[in-house]
């Protein structure tokens, strides 16, 4: 080719191609990645629930509930629901803390 103008515009259309494609498969990635987030945090909050709800189960075979209509047990059953709180705020303090460092890597 002799005519630099004709190897302009060929040199031009090849970078537009290379450029397009490489910005395709950033797109593609990103949003390969944010439905990776999305799908474990689905099933991170899933089992965040599940252990909540078997956790619940346990205490109220234990009798931390007894059952009476009244949403305030007493006595050491109140202990043992003040336990069962300080429990989940610890659960749920470790998942925001896992969660803020899973973030944190995926940036």
């Amino acid at each position: 080719m002799s005519n630099p103008v004709i190897h302009a515009f060929f040199l031009g259309r090849a970078i537009a191609e290379v450029v397009s494609e490489k910005f395709e498969d950033a797109f593609t990635n990103a949003l390969s990645d944010l439905g990776k987030f999305d799908a474990e945090a689905r099933e991170n909050l899933r089992q965040f629930v599940e252990e909540i709800q078997v956790r619940a189960d346990l205490a109220m075979e234990r009798g931390i509930y007894t059952g009476t209509g009244s949403s305030s047990p007493a006595g050491p059953a109140s202990e043992d629901l003040q336990e069962v709180i300080d429990d989940l705020r610890a659960e749920i303090a470790r998942t925001r803390s896992e969660l803020k460092n899973y973030r944190n890597q995926s940036v």
